[in-house]
């Protein structure tokens, strides 16, 4: 899983060459801190780096999950236009967010989701990873607690805003206005592409849930009947009590390895998918974010025609207003030309995006589906020789 961590993001390593740029990180030593509801998890992120604008050669800092909810969450509302690493989803579960498996796949993701952003060449640049990466505990929460956004806002600000979509909703609905929506052959040939992905990979995942279970189930199905057989073999006292033991002990080995198998195929093949499908659901985030922008855009434009109607009105009738609408019409134009600049860079980014999203995907799913065909055909072989073992001291006593 290493060579899946590095090959998913994480840039080049501390030993890399002083005049190569390097960013490296790694989420280590999870701690389980608090009881009852308060519990939580922190972790020791260590970061290498002969970047000049970091305060030294390695630093390391104590972060828990909503620290990196925090940097995603900032880096989502900097970095419009591109894919932002997904984080791994917050259990409720008491019994499953603290067990061992859970804690090891959460710290294996946060690794990974960290790492995709220092080796991005525009997000490792932001001054949020920076902070996340460097400022004490202290400063972090104070930087969190700073949080803007839609859960900060006050609560007469919330209420304008769903009595607006619920206006825009309404007026849709009767049929007083359209959606506004790009009609590109390319971006709708993108969002088709976006949702089936999805899909498909989601479909993949469950399969892959339930080989992890069977494997689970079969490795704990021959423990149960190893026990059972030894048990037998213990009453007998010929070659037919020792081949009952034997089975049961090849049974119980078997047992071991399915069971390691099954944690191998969960880690290195159903979590990089489940961890796709969370890319998946992130790009389509951003498709979001520039179907806004496109709106935008529109809304301005329309608006823009307006007040130019109406300037030209009043500079007709020579009214004392015309100074006012004049300045109202190139505030607004002036606001209209950067949502064009803010869509057209979205644009640019999700093209340049998507090429990078293809290429890694090419490569982590070939890699996952590479351990995952080599973990099978081991675990076949195993399971071959262990039975083929057996074979001659079980035909001797079949025979006998």
């Amino acid at each position: 899983m290493e060579q899946q961590r590095t090959l998913s993001g994480s840039s080049q390593s501390p030993r890399s060459p002083s005049s190569q740029p390097f960013l490296s990180v790694s989420v280590t030593d999870p701690v389980k801190l608090g009881n009852g509801v308060q519990a939580y998890i922190s972790y020791r992120v260590i970061t290498n780096t002969n970047f000049p604008e970091y305060q030294g050669p390695e630093k390391i800092v104590i972060r828990r999950y909503s620290d990196f909810v925090w940097l995603r969450d900032r880096i989502f509302e900097k970095y419009k236009g591109v894919f932002i690493p997904p984080l791994p989803e917050k259990s409720a579960v008491e019994k499953f967010r603290f067990s061992a498996e859970f804690i090891e796949m959460r710290r294996q993701a946060l690794d990974i989701f960290v790492n995709r952003i220092a080796s991005h060449h525009e997000l490792q640049q932001s001054e949020d990873l920076r902070n996340f990466l460097q400022a004490d505990e202290e400063t972090m929460e104070r930087l969190r607690a700073q949080e803007t956004g839609i859960f900060k806002k006050k609560p007469a600000d919330l209420m304008q805003m769903f009595k607006d979509v619920q206006s825009k909703v309404s007026d849709v609905v009767l049929g007083k206005e359209k959606p506004v929506e790009e009609s590109n052959p390319e971006y709708e040939k993108l969002k088709h592409y976006i949702f089936e992905l999805e899909n498909h990979l989601a479909e993949a995942q469950k399969h892959a849930y339930r080989l992890v279970k069977r494997h689970r189930e079969l490795g704990q199905s021959l423990s149960e009947f190893g026990k059972a057989v030894k048990l037998l073999g213990a009453c007998e006292g010929n070659s037919l009590g020792k081949a009952f033991s034997e089975l049961g002990a090849k049974s119980e080995t078997l047992s071991v390895k399915l069971q390691k198998e099954a944690h191998q195929l969960l880690m290195n093949f159903e979590e990089p998918l489940k961890d796709y499908v969370r890319a998946v659901q992130s790009i389509k985030a951003t498709i979001a974010e520039r179907a806004n922008a496109f709106r935008r855009q529109c809304e301005l434009a329309e608006t823009i025609k307006l007040k130019e109607i109406n300037l030209n009105k009043l500079s007709l009738i020579r009214s004392d207003k015309v100074g006012e609408a004049e300045m109202e019409y190139n505030e607004l134009r002036a606001e209209s030309e950067e949502a064009t600049r803010t869509f057209e860079t979205i644009v640019r980014l999700m093209n340049e995006e998507l090429v990078r999203f293809q290429d890694q995907k090419t490569l982590d799913m070939g890699i996952a589906f590479n351990e995952f065909a080599k973990g099978q055909a081991r675990l076949a072989n195993s399971i071959a020789d262990a039975w083929r073992s057996l074979l001659p001291k079980l035909e001797a006593c079949s025979s006998s």
